[in-house]
């Protein structure tokens, strides 16, 4: 079977339901595009030389495949099949407001590690912010970029520099260069990956949790007897929809979430194109939803819950990331999703957590840079041209006349 004749029903499917075929088209080009295209490529070549310091902490193709348990490889090199398989948190602990809970909701007592690169730590960052518990928990954010020793904290000097610095981009307190150093002061036996996000309890010095659709959960409910309105009455799981969001979380994290990780890592054509077309036909079932499915801009209408902020993190990433570097490229969200695209700028550009909390530097730079098993030369991309578009903005290939 040819791949085009392989693909060609996810096509058919998108196609039908962005509704591309109907009306004729009209090509335009913005008088804004050459400037805009300039003033991107020129902040990528600005960076340039701040990339060596980076590439020292980056292993060879050659040293990542003397060592089986190296972290930068995805997937185990003796398993065959080729699939990646994610990792279970270790660290379970819930903060509850519950009598006698070995971690009761205290403003300052909490910190949370985190990577703007990572979509799962953003998750809790853009909860934080809804919930208006910026004061009540701190964070810091890591490096964007991963070596054989996992995650590190930034120098002073890296986090003036362009390409790293951003809210809560800091060198760590206690002077530690690596998060893999917090995981070991909890437990010198650890095994697991050192992964963000990582809720800190500072009073005890203990990792309380670092599973984030657990933390996600902690920071919409547990800490409500110390915040105001509006923030309090702000529910992202509401029980009157707690089992539509479960029930949409499960399908949308195994083949959209971690889909486009099962897609980019896998080892074997076999595992990738199994792994892609289940993310595409996830993205066509999630474009019908949008489009037909309901009537406000959120997945449930007019309510905001965290079904939008657990599918944001990784729509926003998919063009700036995922069809290039991890070859979802079937469609990409601007051209080939209308329903999603608007619902992602709506996120963007109407509500400040969604923004203030997306660092596309961090996200190209991590991905190109880190990723050297799929990307061994560390090139990042300029484009797309501009990593988001405008909120009523089109590409050419999506303006029409009906």
């Amino acid at each position: 079977m040819s791949i085009r004749s392989s693909i060609s029903p996810l096509l058919r499917g998108t196609a039908a339901l962005s509704h591309l075929s109907k009306g004729s088209f009209r090509i335009t080009r913005s008088s804004s595009s050459t400037s805009s295209i300039k003033v991107s490529t020129h902040r990528y070549l600005s960076t340039t030389t701040n990339f060596k310091m980076a590439a020292q902490d980056t292993p060879s193709g050659k040293e990542v495949q003397k060592d089986d348990n190296v972290i930068t490889n995805w997937v185990n090199p003796s398993d065959k099949s080729g699939e990646f398989k994610r990792q279970q948190s270790t660290f379970r602990s819930f903060i509850s407001s519950s009598p006698g809970s070995e971690f009761p909701p205290e403003a300052g007592r909490y910190h949370l590690y985190v990577s703007y690169a990572c979509p799962w730590a953003n998750r809790t960052l853009i909860a934080r912010k809804l919930k208006g518990l910026e004061d009540i928990i701190s964070f810091s954010v890591v490096h964007w970029h991963m070596g054989p020793k996992g995650w590190r904290f930034v120098t002073d000097e890296e986090a003036e520099q362009e390409d790293v610095k951003g809210e809560g981009v800091v060198p760590h307190e206690g002077g530690l260069s690596h998060l893999r150093e917090i995981y070991f002061g909890v437990n010198p036996e650890y095994e697991g990956r050192f992964t963000v996000p990582v809720l800190w309890d500072k009073k005890g010095g203990r990792i309380v949790n670092n599973e984030s659709s657990e933390i996600l959960r902690m920071l919409n409910s547990e800490f409500n007897g110390l915040i105001d309105e509006p923030f309090k009455s702000v529910d992202l799981y509401p029980e009157d929809l707690r089992r539509e969001i479960d029930e949409t979380n499960e399908w949308q994290y195994d083949l959209i979430n971690n889909g486009v990780y099962k897609s980019g890592f896998a080892t074997t054509q076999e595992a990738y194109e199994r792994n892609v077309k289940a993310l595409f036909e996830a993205l066509n079932r999630a474009e019908k939803h949008l489009a037909d499915g309901t009537e406000g801009p959120y997945w449930f209408g007019e309510r905001l819950t965290e079904v939008d902020i657990r599918l944001f993190v990784t729509i926003v990433r998919f063009d700036p990331v995922y069809v290039q570097h991890f070859k979802c490229n079937i469609r990409d969200i601007r051209s080939g999703y209308p329903a999603i695209h608007k619902w992602m700028r709506n996120l963007y550009w109407n509500i400040p957590a969604f923004k203030d909390t997306t660092n596309f530097n961090h996200i190209k730079f991590h991905y190109t840079k880190s990723h050297t098993n799929i990307n061994p030369l560390s090139i990042t991309p300029l484009g797309p041209v501009p990593d988001i578009l405008p909120r009523w903005e089109e590409v050419p290939a999506v303006s029409f006349r009906g």
